[in-house]
């Protein structure tokens, strides 16, 4: 089959792979939609510490069953539509026994740690398939994922209504975040240095949008969300708290980034810095969420490139130049 494979760190080609084979547990699904994250590229540049080389990344996915192995359960079929959680727990390190698989000792995730769905077909264990509703199209299906993201992320931070947060970045994560947030009867704010982002960001019903933090005129948030991964986007996210506030590490940064926070202002303004990591029993929700309409994914879908093309589009996520783009394996060039 074809697929995207990362050889190694800033070595990316299209070519031939073998086509997977489902283990007794496992299905192999045909790839409908693939969506193109912060993470795959920190996986192509060599910024991603669990990943291993060569690797056919992709985490964001929906496509249709073809293969099942013959001790799944029954309830899956050939032909059943499917998005997927890419997170693969252990199931028996002390995170995973406490509830916390997205920490756990042996984390792994389809596309991450394995090979994943930039490709004609991949394997999945069955138990992290979820049906899609036949209104929803490959690319919504593969917009959950980066929901159910959120969905945590969300969770993690807490949000009450009348709340007034600040979301910094607005990108496919920014957008989610404000849509779920806004949801929750949080009035928000967003800001972004690209410009050309921010009229979707209100269009989307953001109070106040803006290209820095400085141009806020010093308002002070409950509760502020990081969605850029960027130290410098970190600290002015944490320094627009009022006393009492909460900051959310979201964005994904480099594994060696830092950030210079106050401790004093942590302690004397009683700051609450939390972090969310992945999926955690969220992607059910997430599913719920996209299905229902509460996500406006026409907001969020702005690109689409063949399997072939699987270079360009990273190209273009870095460009910053759309929001979620998404490689289409069955797709041909036009």
């Amino acid at each position: 089959m074809r697929a995207a494979i990362v050889d190694q760190p800033g070595s990316i080609r299209v070519g031939e792979v073998p086509d997977p084979t489902p283990g007794e547990r496992d299905v192999v699904i045909r790839v409908g939609a693939c969506g193109i994250c912060g993470t795959d590229l920190h996986i192509a540049d060599g910024h991603f510490p669990p990943t291993p080389y060569p690797i056919v990344p992709g985490h964001e996915f929906a496509g249709e069953i073809v293969e099942i192995g013959k001790d799944v359960p029954g309830g899956w079929q050939v032909g059943d539509r499917v998005a997927v959680d890419p997170s693969l727990f252990c199931g028996y390190c002390d995170p995973c026994r406490a509830g916390h698989g997205n920490l756990c000792a042996n984390w792994g995730a389809t596309g991450d740690t394995v090979d994943g769905a930039f490709a004609e077909y991949v394997k999945v264990p069955a138990s992290t398939c979820y049906r899609l509703p036949d209104h929803l199209s490959w690319q919504e299906g593969a917009l959950v994922e980066p929901v159910s993201c959120a969905v945590h992320g969300v969770r993690r931070i807490g949000v009450e209504a009348g709340e007034h947060f600040l979301v910094v970045g607005a990108g496919t994560m920014g957008l989610v975040m404000q849509m779920l947030l806004q949801r929750a009867g949080a009035r928000v704010t967003v800001v972004d240095r690209n410009a050309s982002r921010l009229p979707r960001a209100k269009d989307l019903g953001a109070h106040a949008v803006a290209t820095d933090v400085s141009e806020l005129d010093g308002e002070r948030f409950d509760a502020a969300a990081d969605c850029t991964g960027a130290a410098p986007a970190i600290e002015a996210a944490f320094d627009a708290l009022r006393r009492g506030g909460r900051l959310l590490v979201f964005g994904v940064a480099p594994a060696e980034a830092r950030v210079a926070l106050s401790p004093f202002r942590i302690y004397n303004d009683e700051i609450t810095v939390v972090g969310s990591m992945a999926v955690l029993h969220s992607y059910g929700a997430a599913l719920d969420l996209v299905a229902s309409g509460a996500i406006d994914t026409k907001a969020l879908l702005t690109d689409a490139l063949p399997l072939e093309r699987f270079p360009d589009a990273l190209d273009l996520m870095r460009s910053g130049a759309g929001l979620k783009v998404q490689v289409l394996p069955g797709a041909t060039d036009a």
